[in-house]
Parts: C-alpha cells; sequence; structure tokens
C-alpha cells in the first residue's frame, strides 16, 4: 500500500542498508522536482540487531534544496514566444510558493504589466487587490481567471502541474494558445506542446525577465481582465453575504475572512470546501492559505492543519491556523484534535455539518443519478438517522467547542475561539442543496454511461459529452 503514495520506498533487512538507504531517503525527500514522501519497512526483528556504524555517517550535515538554472537556449525561446504575445496571461502554481519564489512572480509580473491567474495549489501568491490579480483558474475557479484563460494567446505557466481542475480538463484555454511552462520537473514542464523552461522558479523568472526587455503587455488587454475581476469581486461579496440564502460555506468563509488576522493560515481539503474556498476566500497576506486536496483522502483538515500549526508556530506563534471541514471528513478523521490540544498546538475547527456527503451528492445528481447513499436522508440502510453531536465530541478530546445556528453567531464564535488558548471547534449546519457557488466553473470531464436505462442519465451523459469539442488535444 505505501509505494503507491511515497517517491521513495524500502524495505530494511539488515542494520547496515541504513547507511545507504537513509541519504537516498533524504535526496528524493530534497528534490525539487521528484520530491515526496520516503517510507522505511523496518520489520520488528530488525530492529534488535545491532551494527557498528562508521562515525563519519553521523557528522552534521547541512542538506539544501537544489535550485535548477534552466537552459539559456529555453530561456531565449520563450522570451522570444512572449515579445510577440498580444494577450498573454501568468498562472501561479504551488511550485511558486515551494520555490519562495512569490516576489519574483510578482515583480515579473508587474514589470511587464501580465495579468496572473492562481491555481488551487498557488492560492494567496498575490494579494486579493493587487491589480494584475485576475483570480482562480479552472474548474474551482473565478469567471474573471476563466475569461482571461479562455481568451489569452501564450501563457506563462510557472511550478504548476496543469492537472485537470487547472486546465479544465483542457477546455479553458483556446486551442491556438501557446504555452510556456516553467518547471523544476521535466515531465511538468513539456505538457500539452508547452515549449518547456526546466528550472527553478525563482531562477528561471529572474532569466525571463532579462531576456523579455522592456516588453509590456497592451494596455487594453490589461484593463479588459481588470473589468472582468470586478465583476467577480462583486458577485463574491455577494455570494458571501449572510441572509442571502439559507446557510452556506460561502457565507461561513466571508465570516472568517472578514474577521481574521491577515497572517492567519487557512486549510480546507476534501469535499466541496476546496472548491469553496478557493473562489470565495479574499487573500489578505501572500502564502496564507492551503487548499490541498491531500490526495482526495477525506480527513487531511485536522491533521493537515495541525502540521501547518506547528510549523507556524515557530514563525508566527500569535497566529491562527484556521480550517474548514464537512462533517464527512470530520468524521473520518478527527482525532487530531486531541492530539493539538495536549500539544498546545491551537486551531479553530470550522465543521459544517450538510448531513453526509453532499458535495457527492451534487456530483451524483449533475450526472443524471437520483441521490443514494451520500446524504444521511437517502442511505436506506440508515433505519436509525440521527445527528451527531460534534460539538459534545470535541469537548470530549479537550477542546472549546460550540454549535451556532446562523452567520451572524457564528461570528460571535469565532471571536471567542480567536481569544481562547486552546483548539476551538465552532459547528454550523450549511443546506446540502442550496449552499453552493454556482459560479467561476469550468467543463470538467466526468464518466458518464453512454448507456442507460434513465433517460436523466442519457441526457446528462450528451450534455457533458457535447463540451469535449472544447478540448485542446495534447500532441
Amino acid at each position: 500500500m505505501p509505494r503507491a503514495v511515497t517517491r521513495y520506498w524500502d524495505r530494511i533487512t539488515h542494520p547496515a542498508q541504513i547507511v545507504q538507504s537513509l541519504p537516498a531517503a533524504l535526496a528524493t525527500l530534497l528534490d525539487p522536482a521528484d520530491c515526496g514522501p520516503a517510507f522505511f519497512a523496518l520489520p520488528q526483528d530488525v530492529q534488535g540487531w545491532t551494527w557498528d556504524y562508521p562515525v563519519e555517517f553521523f557528522e552534521e550535515k547541512v542538506h539544501r534544496i537544489r535550485r535548477i538554472t534552466p537552459d539559456p537556449d529555453e530561456v531565449t525561446e520563450a522570451a522570444a514566444l512572449l515579445r510577440r504575445a498580444q494577450r498573454p496571461a501568468i498562472i501561479a502554481g504551488g511550485g511558486v510558493q515551494y520555490a519562495r519564489a512569490v516576489a519574483e512572480l510578482t515583480g515579473f509580473a508587474e514589470a511587464h504589466g501580465i495579468p496572473v491567474i492562481e491555481t488551487i495549489a498557488g492560492r494567496a501568491t498575490l494579494l486579493n487587490d493587487h491589480a494584475l490579480n485576475i483570480g482562480p483558474v479552472g474548474v474551482t475557479g473565478s469567471d474573471s481567471a476563466n475569461w482571461l484563460a479562455e481568451r489569452a494567446d501564450v501563457i506563462l505557466s510557472v511550478g504548476s502541474r496543469l492537472q485537470d481542475f487547472t486546465t479544465g480538463s483542457w477546455t479553458a484555454f483556446a486551442h491556438e494558445a501557446r504555452f510556456i511552462s516553467l518547471n523544476a520537473a521535466r515531465h511538468d514542464a513539456g505538457k500539452h506542446r508547452s515549449l518547456p523552461v526546466v528550472g527553478d522558479a525563482k531562477l528561471g523568472l529572474a532569466a525571463l525577465d532579462a531576456a523579455l526587455g522592456d516588453y509590456r503587455a497592451p494596455e487594453g488587454w490589461v484593463a479588459q481582465a481588470q473589468a472582468e475581476r470586478a465583476r467577480w469581486n462583486g458577485y463574491v461579496a455577494q455570494n458571501v453575504a449572510p441572509g442571502n440564502r439559507p446557510n452556506s460555506y460561502a457565507q461561513a468563509i466571508g465570516v472568517v475572512n472578514a474577521l481574521c488576522d491577515p497572517s492567519d493560515r487557512v486549510v480546507a481539503a476534501a469535499g466541496g470546501l476546496p472548491a469553496e474556498v478557493t473562489a470565495n476566500w479574499r487573500t489578505l497576506k501572500t502564502g496564507t492559505v492551503d487548499v490541498e486536496f491531500g490526495f482526495s483522502c477525506m480527513g487531511y483538515e485536522i491533521a493537515g492543519a495541525w502540521g501547518a500549526r506547528i510549523a507556524q508556530s515557530e514563525a508566527e506563534p500569535d497566529k491562527d491556523t484556521i480550517t474548514f471541514c464537512g462533517d464527512g471528513s470530520y468524521l473520518l478523521m478527527n482525532s487530531d484534535i486531541y492530539s493539538s490540544v495536549l500539544t498546545g498546538k491551537k486551531l479553530i475547527v470550522l465543521v459544517l455539518d450538510n448531513g453526509g456527503f453532499a458535495v457527492i451528492n451534487k456530483l451524483q445528481n449533475n450526472t443524471g443519478q437520483i441521490s443514494f447513499n451520500n446524504l444521511i436522508t437517502d442511505t436506506p440502510t440508515a433505519t436509525h438517522p440521527f445527528a451527531v453531536d460534534f460539538a459534545a465530541h470535541a469537548r470530549a478530546m479537550g477542546a472549546n467547542a460550540e454549535t451556532v445556528a446562523n452567520p451572524a453567531e457564528l461570528a460571535e464564535a469565532f471571536k471567542r475561539a480567536k481569544a481562547a488558548d486552546r483548539t476551538t471547534i465552532i459547528v454550523m449546519q450549511v443546506d446540502p442543496y442550496e449552499g453552493w457557488t454556482t459560479q467561476g466553473h469550468t467543463w470538467w470531464e466526468v464518466g458518464t454511461p453512454h448507456v442507460s436505462t434513465r433517460d436523466s442519465v442519457i441526457t446528462a451523459h450528451a450534455e457533458i459529452e457535447s463540451a469535449r469539442v472544447r478540448q485542446r488535444r495534447g500532441i
């Protein structure tokens, strides 16, 4: 099982093996292109063995993440293509933040007047009110960024894998658009006919900036993009406003966004909340938003937030780590609430209860199926349905906890949580049917039956497949 999610895997059969395996694992953890989890299988019998390790093995060594300098010819070719662009755009991926190149990307965009759109992992690269921030792009994005993506003629992708959520399963961009992909990973740099610039984001942006000279994007193009972003801002303001519909994810996000400190860190993961946070969160400080699907593993939210809090406690101990969590994810993994209380690593956990796996129910309905086995009310085996008292459960693990009825009560509870000295869980019910952000989406390739006895499935299949003609061909 661990091999599927790890970059380095080794079974230790003798203590001497560690001399080679441990440096290899560390090298994997620090590789900018192939980094990922490392796993050692250490059988119990081997743990009891002794071996005389060389003293040199324990000498202090500084391990650094290497920065790869891009090839000059690739930089020259990319700059030549960008100079010809009439409608350029920059995609800010998570690699910008991993490379600590936020300042370089911001400076590059400003120097050349190129509008920026963010991926899920690249959220909080630019502040919400930055003039060149046109919003999040893709399936869980914004109308403004998707407008830009549809019309851009040259797209500089920095630190993005260009996955399906970013590209709308490759329908979000024009067929004739040209991509330049600056990425430390060769495979990702060459996706979809991209002109690759293989290298570190910080070094690559500096090299491109020098090669691009005094080029600036046409002012009319930038003005159009900014007008679209202003329209999107208006939609978000209305979408997060309390009272515009039954309790919703967006309303809860709006309350927290208005009351949090700009340096507080926000975490979201599985279910519908990554899309809702991506679309509705207004960045107050760069690098403060962690939207991570966690390999689509529900339950990442609280454990991931605890890890983020441990790291944040060193840098900004007086700031809070806030995580948005659905009831389904909470039930799957919540024990790190106890861990956070035990270790004094305070979290603020928003549990937004919609009575089951409502986002999967929504997807089920969107593909023509009737609701089945996702919402508790639609689960035939749930013969004795009841509501979980999440607040009581959290209190049993040592946390402060309360249940609120609406966004106004949530605001007061959040203020109390900010003032508290320990982890606080705030629970609010949200509507499973009307509590969704309806704008800002692109097409997404979802498998639907070609043959079915249900007319609604056949209709949904035809509607979904009708948009496939917009897909770019990744030759």
